[in-house]
């Protein structure tokens, strides 16, 4: 895509990284032959941006801004934003969420980028396989860490129950595909759900969620389930790789070498 406003000319390359109906991921490279600011552009949702490589520069109602590696910015719907690139091209994510769903009172405003929010920034982008739960923990902690308050201004995490419910909502296989359906469903936000469910079992809901569908495989694989590939599905993976990656990574072993243990055991 290419933008153009008077001798200014600005091509961008915008590639997919996540996507559920509660936000989308992109990673956009910029390269431009001119250091004038853009036409004006808006945002349907609120957007927050981080750099990963170069830099340039913001005009937010009148504030203007250097984006670095070491400050982004978040602004929300219907914001009015020009942009320069005096030192040329950049590559950096953009994160757009529709409303104000994870976002809710926040304004316009830099974000400071410290080393544990640029960890988190490129951590989410190798979360691919199961956006619903794992990109959507992965997003919410990147929001908490880019929009967190000073720490004696820090919310107490929830009541125990509230991470019961959980538990019982995934073991029951309720009908939340993802991590904000799941907070909806328990009527409170993201945020909180996954600081309040980490706070009190010790992991975050993708975890646990992934642990209750690895304990489940086991039980179909000893049972003599043999067509892995089905058993993804019907567990809810995206496909038979990440249901592999998943075991691996959970157990050490493979959903085929799981297999082969557990038919020798019988065997013995």
């Amino acid at each position: 895509m290419s933008v153009r406003a008077g001798r200014f000319r600005l091509v961008r390359v915008t590639r997919r990284v996540l996507a559920t109906p509660h936000f989308v991921v992109r990673v956009v490279d910029c390269t431009d032959d001119h250091a004038r600011w853009s036409a004006p552009e808006t945002t349907s949702g609120t957007q927050l941006v981080l750099v990963r490589r170069g830099r340039f520069r913001v005009d937010s109602r009148g504030r203007r801004v250097v984006i670095d590696p070491t400050t982004g910015y978040l602004h929300p719907p219907g914001h009015e934003t020009r942009f320069a690139h005096p030192a040329g091209g950049d590559t950096c994510t953009s994160i757009t969420l529709p409303g104000n769903t994870l976002t809710e009172g926040v304004d316009a405003a830099p974000v400071h980028v410290d080393a544990r929010l640029e960890l988190a920034h490129r951590t989410l982008l190798r979360t691919g396989a199961d956006p619903g739960f794992a990109g959507a923990e992965a997003v919410v902690g990147l929001l908490r860490l880019a929009l967190r308050r000073r720490p004696d201004e820090t919310s107490a995490p929830g009541r125990h129950d509230l991470a019961d419910r959980t538990r019982e909502a995934l073991l029951a296989d309720e009908p939340a595909g993802s991590l904000v359906a799941l907070a909806r469903l328990l009527d409170v936000s993201p945020s909180h759900l996954s600081r309040t469910f980490r706070h009190h079992v010790g992991m975050t809901v993708s975890r646990y969620r992934n642990r209750v569908r690895i304990s489940r495989a086991l039980q179909r694989i000893e049972e003599g389930e043999t067509d892995l590939a089905a058993l993804a599905f019907t567990l809810g993976f995206s496909d038979q790789a990440h249901f592999t990656r998943t075991m691996r990574r959970e157990l050490g072993h493979t959903p085929g070498n799981v297999r082969a243990l557990l038919a020798a055991s019988t065997l013995d």
